[in-house]
């Protein structure tokens, strides 16, 4: 009988695994993702300081006692903004030092799983462990299936249309570039809105395409959230927020 083990594969010892562990709900993650959650000797994964991590929380049912964990948790998040030079300078030495703690793991023959939220190269943090330590050892990346496939799906909305273009957009952009974006698109996803919320429904409703538009927080997970954009005014600081504008092309 062939078991999820035996389709997922098993972990090679010294390498780093980028594990997408999809938008929220666990059974959406692949059989691949699955096995190594299982498999790898140690499971990694960046958090929020006070907060358990987002895509920790997500594998939480695939992970058995046994299982070894590194906590990788941000010096800051949403303290300030990330443009500034003391977020570049603190988070940029987060990040060398995580790569050299997960270089003495891997030099050790140890099997390391990363866990990223959706996937690991779609706006994710695994990333910047990928360009540091790929040069030097061995890396698979698991594809996840991502946040806004997740969204749009359980918003029941078909994203593109024939020949519609796709933009996705983050919503940390100023209010004048968001708006010259969606003018240019025929559909659009608005990533990265938390508190951003107000300034990306202004920018939506100013490119004439509020009637269209959705939010959605904390697609597929149990308190998810899905109203259209004109019914939502005041930002609600949540991280697993989006808009979604699908587009209206050829339809046969």
């Amino acid at each position: 009988m062939t078991t999820l083990d035996t389709l997922a594969g098993s972990a090679t010892a010294g390498t780093l695994y980028g594990i997408g562990v999809g938008p929220g709900d666990v059974r959406y993650l692949t059989l691949r993702a699955a096995g190594l959650v299982r498999a790898v000797d140690v499971l990694a994964y960046f958090a929020k300081k006070g907060l358990p991590g987002n895509a920790r929380r997500i594998v939480a049912p695939l992970i058995v006692e046994s299982r070894t964990e590194r906590r990788l948790e941000y010096p800051v998040t949403g303290e300030m903004p990330a443009e500034s030079a003391e977020y570049q300078h603190r988070i940029s030495a987060f990040y060398r030092a995580t790569a050299d703690a997960l270089a003495s793991l891997l030099r050790q023959g140890k099997s390391v799983g990363l866990l990223a939220e959706g996937d690991p190269f779609f706006y994710g943090s695994f990333m910047h462990m990928w360009r540091r330590l790929a040069p030097d050892f061995p890396v698979e990346v698991v594809p996840g299936v991502t946040g806004m496939s997740g969204c749009w799906t359980r918003a029941n909305l078909p994203i593109t249309w024939g020949n519609d273009t796709l933009a996705v957009l983050p919503g940390t952009l100023d209010e004048g570039r968001l708006v010259e974006r969606l003018r240019l698109t025929d559909a659009a996803v608005i990533m990265k809105v938390g508190r951003n919320l107000g300034k990306v429904r202004r920018a939506v409703e100013a490119a004439g395409l509020l009637s269209r538009a959705v939010y959605v927080e904390r697609g597929t997970m149990q308190d998810e959230r899905i109203v259209p954009l004109a019914d939502c005014c005041q930002p609600t600081g949540a991280y697993f927020g989006m808009v979604l504008i699908p587009g209206e092309g050829r339809r046969l």
